[in-house]
């Protein structure tokens, strides 16, 4: 059975709220963006503790899934379906200078996190979630497409992948590195934004092993590759 706690506010919560929700269950998190069954059925099968960003209450609840716990401004989640999760199941956060995924991060502490509803809807709302991975290093979070996954790089990784396999790297910020097992490696090249990027690699062999200097880089894999990512973050 799933545990969770509800803990008095630690340091770095930017005293938006008295509580953080700690589990040491894999969680998924869902946001209001398009997202199908099958995709929250994958992440779920992976991390069963559902948590809910706001509006993302009511796609889990269209696809039958209660979340265990609803994290926003509620702002964009309908009074039917805020009224049907227990008060004690909400944290409110009223200010409205941050995201709901940026809340969700900020206040959930889990091994890992699998954010489903973040990508395919609006363009600047998944630029906005690309951001909020960045500025969270202290979570393990991947987030799921249709046909990709996408994690920000904050320290070394090795992943177990199949040769032939595409690997993307686009930077978020100015940032160098290197690699291992990659048909093009990154040893020595300035990536930046507006320069060097790192579409379409390819996995020559494995273990995959990246590495960068600074923070800054974001992994795009396809879909396939989860359980390789997932056994590379989950046990650390």
């Amino acid at each position: 059975m799933a545990r969770l706690w509800i803990v008095s506010k630690i340091d770095g919560n930017c005293g938006m709220t008295d509580s953080i929700v700690q589990t040491p269950e894999f969680v998924t998190l869902v946001g209001a963006s398009r997202a199908s069954e099958g995709q929250l059925a994958q992440a779920l099968a992976i991390a069963p503790y559902l948590i809910a960003a706001d509006g993302g209450a009511e796609l889990s609840r269209n696809y039958g899934v209660a979340p265990k716990m609803l994290i926003g401004d509620f702002d964009s989640i309908d009074k039917t379906t805020l009224q049907e999760i227990p008060e004690n199941r909400r944290i409110h956060v009223a200010e409205q200078s941050t995201t709901d995924f940026d809340k969700c991060l900020t206040l959930v502490r889990a091994p890992l996190i699998l954010g489903v509803g973040f990508l395919g809807g609006r363009l600047d709302h998944q630029l906005a979630a690309f951001s909020t991975l960045l500025r969270h290093p202290e979570q393990c979070c991947i987030l799921l497409g249709e046909r990709d996954l996408i994690l920000a790089i904050h320290r070394p990784i090795e992943l177990a992948l199949e040769p032939g396999s595409r690997l993307s790297l686009f930077p978020m910020l100015p940032c160098q590195g290197k690699s291992e097992g990659l048909e093009w490696p990154v040893d020595g090249l300035k990536f930046a934004p507006n320069a060097k990027i790192g579409t379409s690699n390819r996995v020559i062999d494995g273990p995959v092993r990246l590495e960068f200097q600074t923070p800054g880089m974001l992994l795009i894999l396809p879909l396939a590759a989860l359980a390789a990512v997932v056994g590379a973050l989950g046990g650390r």
